[in-house]
């Protein structure tokens, strides 16, 4: 755990007293963390699951879908279903 020493202005620490009160913390490291956590999920790139780079490799591999040469083929296939 990383200790930090901080100077806030009134406003944020208003805020920092909002964020605590509506998500129910305890301290303001607590709120700190939360804004983080809500900064990360808003606006860093997020992790992709192993599941979905496997499932972006085999579309890689197999193509995208079928492909027809014209719409009648296209309306044959639809109308089929």
């Amino acid at each position: 755990m990383v200790q930090s020493i901080i100077d806030l202005g009134e406003n944020e620490d208003r805020i920092l007293n909002i964020v605590k009160a509506k998500y129910g913390l305890k301290n303001r490291s607590q709120a700190i963390s939360t804004l983080a956590k809500i900064y990360e999920d808003s606006f860093l790139e997020p992790e992709l699951r192993p599941e979905y780079l496997e499932k972006l490799e085999r579309i890689r591999k197999e193509g995208y879908g079928e492909k027809f040469s014209s719409i009648a083929q296209l309306r044959k296939k639809i109308e089929k279903r």
